[in-house]
């Protein structure tokens, strides 16, 4: 019989966030205490920018992107927005997208499946994600739940389970 395997991966919806960026941009045109504060969102190529007159309404306009992102089950640690900045009478926040397991993340991923995994399980970095193999189909379901139940620094979703 042939070994199972699925594939760890972190990758983003990319329609899921600019759903979530169209609606942030939507409330934040709407909300009494965004008015007169030229608060804005958009793309700005691969990336998020918001902008305000201060900081903190730059932050809250962060925060009202950061609850819509985790209504439509995109993981905050998918993004990793930037310190803000001070432009003449503007603040920026560049969010910048994460996809893909780095390699020292896929080398942490290996690690915790090698010492805290069942026996006989084995993990192969394949570019920016890690195929997982065993003979039995159980084991693969442990190692699944070993790190979901990991706080890791990385978005993780698992595909191709067979």
């Amino acid at each position: 019989m042939a070994d199972s395997s699925f594939d760890v991966v972190s990758k983003l919806d990319r329609q899921e966030v600019d759903n979530a960026l169209n609606q942030a941009a939507k409330e934040v045109g709407n909300r009494f205490d965004f008015r007169n504060v030229d608060a804005g969102i958009k793309w700005s190529g691969e990336a998020i920018e918001i902008q305000a007159n201060t900081e903190e309404r730059a932050l809250a306009v962060l925060d009202v992107l950061k609850d819509k992102l985790v209504r439509r089950q995109i993981s905050l640690k998918a993004i990793d927005p930037g310190d803000p900045k001070v432009s003449g009478k503007v603040t920026k926040i560049v969010v910048a997208l994460k996809e893909g397991i780095s390699q020292e993340d896929a080398k942490k991923i290996g690690k915790i499946i090698r010492d805290e995994g069942p026996k006989g399980i084995k993990a192969q970095i394949q570019g920016e994600e890690l195929r997982v193999t065993s003979k039995k189909r159980d084991d693969l379901q442990e190692v699944i739940a070993l790190l979901k139940g990991k706080d890791l620094d990385v978005a993780l979703q698992f595909q191709n389970y067979r």
